[in-house]
C-alpha cells in the first residue's frame, strides 16, 4: 500500500488496492490467501488519522493469518464514500467523527449500498468515543455494531465477521444505550451548553472527566499535547467553567462520563 502524504497525520489521499494485489502483503510480515483460515473478508478503513489507519492495518490485514483483506482506506466523508462505492467491500470499519460530516454522512450516502439484497456493505463503528448520543447516531444510520477502539485485534478480527455475518456487534455497556434508544418513543432531550461544543471538543471533555493527563488524552485521540490543551480551554470558556475540577463535576452531572 503506497503511503499518502498526509499533514499532521490526519488527512490524505484515499487509498484502493490494486486489482489481484492483496493488500495486506504491503504491511510488516505479511501474505498469502484465504485458504489459511478458511474465511475471508473484504474491508475498508475509514478514519481520519493515519496512524491509527496504519495501527488496525498491521494488527488485522495479514490475510494468511486473519482471513481479512484491506481492499481500501480513506480519511474523510467523500473519500470514504468513493473508495466503498468502488470497491464494495463486505464491511467497512467507520470512524465516527470524520471531516465532511462525520460517519452517520457515510451511512447516509451508502444507504443503496446497504440495502443492496445481492451484496450488501455493512458497517461497523470503530470509534474512540463511547458517548451514547455517537452510538445511537450511527446505529439508526445503520451501522450494524459499535465498538471501541480500546478493542483487542483479536476481538475486532471476531466482530468483522460477526458483521459479515449479519451479526449486531457492541462493546461491552454500548449495547444498553441501543436498547434503551429504541425502547423508548421520546425524543432525547436538547442540552444547549453540549451542543456549543464540537465533537473534539466533547471527547477531550469526556477524557478529562475520567481524569485522563493531557498526555494521556493525545495518545488516545492522535492529538498533541498542545492541541488537548486548546480543547480545554476552548471547552472551559464555552461552558463558563473555571478548571477541570468543575468541568468534571459538570460532565458526571449529565452522565457523560
Amino acid at each position: 500500500m503506497s503511503d499518502a502524504t498526509e499533514a499532521n497525520g490526519t488527512t490524505g489521499e484515499a487509498e484502493v488496492a490494486e486489482p489481484g494485489r492483496d493488500t495486506a502483503q504491503t504491511t510488516e510480515g505479511t501474505g498469502g490467501t484465504e485458504g489459511a483460515v478458511g474465511r475471508h473478508v473484504r474491508v475498508v478503513l475509514v478514519d481520519d488519522h493515519r496512524m491509527f489507519r496504519t495501527g488496525v492495518q498491521a494488527e488485522i490485514g495479514q490475510t494468511a493469518r486473519t482471513g481479512v483483506e484491506v481492499v481500501g482506506e480513506a480519511p474523510d466523508v467523500d473519500q470514504a464514500v468513493a473508495v466503498i462505492t468502488r470497491t464494495r467491500p463486505e464491511v467497512v470499519l467507520l470512524d465516527v467523527h470524520l471531516p465532511g460530516g462525520g460517519g452517520v454522512e457515510v451511512l447516509r450516502r451508502s444507504a443503496a449500498l446497504m440495502a443492496d439484497p445481492e451484496q450488501p456493505v455493512r458497517f461497523l463503528a470503530l470509534s474512540v468515543s463511547d458517548a451514547a448520543e455517537d452510538v445511537i447516531g450511527v446505529i439508526r444510520g445503520g451501522a450494524r455494531g459499535y465498538v471501541t477502539k480500546t478493542i483487542t485485534g483479536s476481538d475486532l478480527i471476531d466482530s468483522i465477521f460477526r458483521v459479515q455475518e449479519g451479526d449486531a456487534v457492541f462493546s461491552p455497556r454500548l449495547a444498553g444505550f441501543v436498547l434503551d434508544a429504541f425502547a423508548s418513543t421520546d425524543a432525547p432531550p436538547v442540552d444547549e451548553d453540549l451542543d456549543r461544543l464540537t465533537q473534539r471538543e466533547r471527547e477531550v471533555l469526556r477524557l478529562i472527566a475520567r481524569g485522563y493527563a493531557y498526555k494521556e488524552i493525545g495518545k488516545q485521540l492522535f492529538i498533541s499535547v498542545k492541541t488537548v490543551e486548546s480543547h480545554v480551554s476552548a471547552v472551559l470558556r464555552k461552558l463558563q467553567l473555571s478548571n477541570r475540577h468543575e468541568l468534571t463535576r459538570w460532565a458526571t452531572a449529565r452522565r457523560l462520563v
